[in-house]
């Protein structure tokens, strides 16, 4: 077919000749249009699903929020710090933490925190099926309610994976993933001038920021935070007082919106 093409161009004037070579290329470049639509309506139509990663506030708000799976050396260190700010914050536990720790959790509860959910066993979520998430979900939330009274409504996935199964068969929970913006890396041991300098210069309003119970030098770096943040004029607040209910939409960055801003 091509060779027929290439004889009958050559019997062809120039003039005619050059305006079937436009329209032979006009034609490749709208046949490359659809194919890029197509391409893109594709990518869209599978984005994945996200946890809240921070909240757009206008106000200066941030909640704090801390992982409790492994150790207890500080918890009570940093509810004393905590509380001599008179701060309220996040700890999303492990339910084998629990049952290791039940006077600490008991402790932060009485003492004004939210005490969330970060799975029963620290599993990698991403391998689980929905209703093994649910069940692994629903074994840590017991845990934690016979012991606080109140029912999980906060979710952080172990290792931070998740994928569009986690996320599906949380909410379908009616309890909400969240992960953050702001990442200590106090798990990295690094020194409490480091984890500060990481806080204060990342984040900002509507950021949820992550810490450990059992890092090394997070108590040294949290009360120099505490202060910068005060001082900045932020309200610092749980994560269940930061996040907007009712009808929100989360952007690919995971920054939680109202569903009718923009």
């Amino acid at each position: 077919m091509l060779e027929r093409l290439i004889t009958e161009l050559k019997r062809m004037s120039t003039r005619r000749r050059l305006l079937v070579l436009a329209g032979l290329a006009a034609l490749a470049a709208g046949m490359v249009m659809i194919v890029s639509r197509g391409s893109a309506a594709q990518a869209v139509g599978s984005t994945r699903l996200l946890p809240i990663y921070s909240v757009e506030r206008d106000q200066k708000m941030v909640a704090l929020s801390f992982d409790a799976a492994w150790g207890n050396e500080d918890t009570q260190t940093l509810i004393d710090i905590l509380g001599k700010y008179d701060v309220k914050v996040t700890f999303f536990v492990v339910g084998q933490w629990v049952d290791k720790y039940p006077e600490s959790v008991k402790a932060l509860h009485d003492a004004g925190h939210e005490v969330m959910n970060h799975s029963n066993d620290h599993a990698h979520f991403n391998t689980l099926s929905a209703d093994q998430i649910a069940e692994n979900l629903n074994a840590c939330a017991d845990k934690i309610e016979a012991i606080t009274g109140v029912r999980p409504t906060l979710f952080r996935p172990p290792y931070g994976e998740y994928n569009d199964t986690v996320i599906a068969a949380v909410r379908s929970l009616g309890v909400e993933p969240i992960q953050w913006d702001v990442d200590s890396l106090d798990w990295k041991d690094l020194s409490a001038g480091e984890i500060y300098s990481r806080v204060t210069g990342k984040v900002r309003p509507g950021s949820i920021v992550l810490f450990h119970n059992a890092a090394k030098h997070t108590p040294e770096a949290l009360e120099d935070i505490l202060k910068y943040l005060i001082a900045e004029g932020y309200d610092i607040v749980p994560i269940s007082e930061l996040i907007l209910r009712g009808d929100y939409t989360i952007d690919v960055t995971g920054r939680q919106f109202p569903a009718d801003a923009g």
